[in-house]
């Protein structure tokens, strides 16, 4: 890599009143981004005597009894062998054989695993484990017959630890993990679309694992309107539905749990496709649970529901939209940089060909592709309480990539703290300063809560984008949004103006606070812009205090420029593609702004 030499400094950044004074071609109004508006999906369409059975066996009348009512009850077993088409992580199954579970990078041995959930283990062992995830990742590193015996053996300890299903479910926090709704309902998919893997030996070892089956769907009939929320919903329908599938005497749970799951499915994602959560992980779940769903209908020789199938075409868009030049997707609302491989796997199992969409309003990001550099945005509120896992207040945060280079990003990775990145970070990986964005006072825009919960904060964000074109033919995207987050506590409104030429070359930025209440405060108030650079990219201050230079990967020269202030350059942490923690740098400029309000401009630019 070419040593860093002082570069010639780029002008300032224009004012933005200066920069739309261009005529603009396409304008858009403003839109206040308060809430997701709900899908509402109707039930598939029945006949009458469908709709008769689904409601007696809503009201508790057996499934035997509907389907055979005069006839002998039929035998516990398998009706058909599924073929998965969401791959698992070949590395995690290897680890497995090897006597461990693998998860974001710490290795937790088998052997020391409390399967009963006694003692509480971090989330995302908890969800490997009980969820029974890791079936696809054994079947990802090595044939069938090499791997069956380890997941028996799992599966052997798991149900001793669990030999019967309590009275009721439990919560996030309360009781043991094993038996939340989203864990039951993807265990159960796991377990029947994963069959050969753990019911391939000794028969009275399979006769018992089948009246646990059976069991568990018996248990999720009565126990799935008590999720603990939207995404772990649609787990314990798309569990109810693969069992009405693949299990005897099951049409009458299949009608009732399509009609459950595409309501679920309406309380889950937003008119846009978007998940409430506003989470690309809960994104990509929600598509492999449709995914291995679709792969049950197909190995009965049946076709998914329409409503189905349009919903997939819903989800993965909006994913998309996420994705930087590269294919890896963005870091927010808890995610990390899920790399391209993943995703392509994902979009290509779901069978869906489309583009990104440029503008999702309802989810809260925008997106802008110029020519190499992609933009992604946030102009939302966090998700609402009932729908975050773990909710992050990155209001009008930003990442940006060059070709296939990350330049500047989030930390990301709050839901893969436990494993290599502590859990006491959750919090600080969620928090305001871990996104691009600007601070007060080091508070955060919306509240951080304890268990991925948030408090009171941005409750609206006005969004306007528009296409300039100067008079020298040159275009550029304009983007405008600004959030209250920060009215209540310190009457200021923070509003921020993002331009972007359109042969990505450049990107402009102003930070404005600007009064929200009728009378100004007298006195200052700190602030802190920040920009987390990615681990590979090289960055020096410039020599008179008013800039950085940055080398990317590929060579190519970046200068930042501020025409706030000093710009400082401090250590940060980056959560990668397999969640394990990178470190890294990050550019600040901070200092006093008045409770009058203040604007603070930036430049970032490729040099010649």
């Amino acid at each position: 890599m070419p040593p860093l030499t002082p570069l010639t400094p780029a002008p300032l950044p224009e004012p933005p009143e200066r920069a739309s004074a261009a005529p603009i071609v396409e304008a858009e109004q403003s839109e206040t981004g308060r809430a997701l508006a709900l899908v509402d999906f109707s039930p598939p369409s029945v006949t009458a005597g469908e709709r008769l059975i689904r409601f007696a066996y809503r009201l508790g009348v057996p499934g035997s009894m509907l389907s055979t009512p005069v006839g002998k009850k039929a035998r516990t077993r398998l009706l058909a062998t599924v073929r998965n088409t969401v791959p698992g992580n070949a590395a995690a199954g290897t680890a497995l054989r090897a006597g461990h579970f693998l998860v974001h990078g710490a290795k937790t041995p088998i052997a020391h695993v409390d399967f009963a959930g006694a003692a509480r283990v971090t989330p995302p062992l908890e969800r490997m484990v009980h969820a029974f995830a890791w079936l696809a990742d054994l079947e990802a590193c090595a044939p069938r017959e090499q791997v069956a015996p380890v997941a028996e053996r799992i599966l052997a300890a798991w149900v001793q630890a669990n030999p019967r299903p309590p009275a009721k479910p439990s919560k996030s926090g309360k009781g043991g993990p094993a038996w939340a709704i989203g864990n039951t309902g993807t265990r159960l998919m796991n377990w029947l679309v994963h069959a050969p893997l753990i019911l391939s030996g000794e028969k009275a070892f399979r006769v018992r694992m089948l009246a646990h089956i059976a069991e568990t769907a018996r248990w999720l009939d009565r126990q799935v309107h008590h999720a603990e929320d939207p995404l772990g919903a649609v787990a314990g329908w798309c569990g109810l539905v693969a069992a009405g599938l693949l299990l005897p005497e099951g049409r009458p749970r299949r009608l009732y749990a399509e009609a459950g799951l595409m309501k679920a499915l309406g309380e889950l994602m937003g008119d846009d496709g978007g998940v409430l959560s506003r989470s690309p992980l809960a994104q990509m779940e929600a598509i492999a649970l449709l995914v291995r769903l679709r792969n049950c209908y197909q190995a009965t020789r049946r076709e998914s529901t329409e409503a189905m199938e349009h919903v997939v075409e819903m989800l993965v868009p909006p994913l998309l939209a996420l994705c930087h030049g590269d294919g890896s997707l963005g870091s927010w609302q808890g995610g990390w940089a899920i790399p391209a491989g993943a995703v392509e796997e994902l979009v290509r199992a779901s069978g869906v060909r489309t583009r990104p969409l440029r503008d999702v309003r309802q989810w809260g990001y925008q997106r802008v592709s110029a020519h190499k550099s992609i933009l992604q945005f946030d102009t939302a509120p966090p998700p609402m309480p009932g729908d975050a896992r773990y909710g992050c207040a990155s209001t009008l945060a930003f990442e940006f990539s060059h070709a296939n280079q990350r330049v500047i990003v989030n930390c990301g990775g709050a839901a893969s703290a436990g494993g290599l990145v502590p859990a006491r970070l959750d919090q600080g990986l969620r928090a305001t300063a871990a996104h691009s964005t600007l601070t007060l006072d080091d508070a955060n825009s919306t509240a951080i809560l304890i268990n991925g919960a948030i408090g009171q904060g941005v409750t609206a964000v006005d969004v306007d984008r528009k296409t300039l074109e100067t008079e020298s033919g040159s275009a550029a995207t304009r983007l405008e949004a600004s959030h209250n987050g920060y009215a209540q506590r310190y009457t200021l409104t923070h509003r921020r103006i993002l331009i972007l030429r359109d042969d990505g070359s450049e990107l402009r930025g102003e930070d404005m606070l600007l009064p929200s209440g009728r009378k100004a405060k007298r006195g200052k108030v700190g602030f802190a812009i920040r920009f987390h650079l990615a681990p590979e990219v090289t960055v020096a201050p410039t020599e008179d205090g008013q800039g950085a230079a940055l080398v990317l990967p590929d060579g190519s020269y970046w200068q930042f420029r501020s025409g706030a202030g000093t710009v400082e350059i401090e250590d940060s942490l980056w959560v990668d593609g397999q969640g394990r923690p990178q470190a890294t740098h990050q550019i600040v400029i901070q200092g006093l702004a008045s409770r009058g309000g203040g604007t603070f401009s930036w430049l970032l630019k490729k040099m010649a």
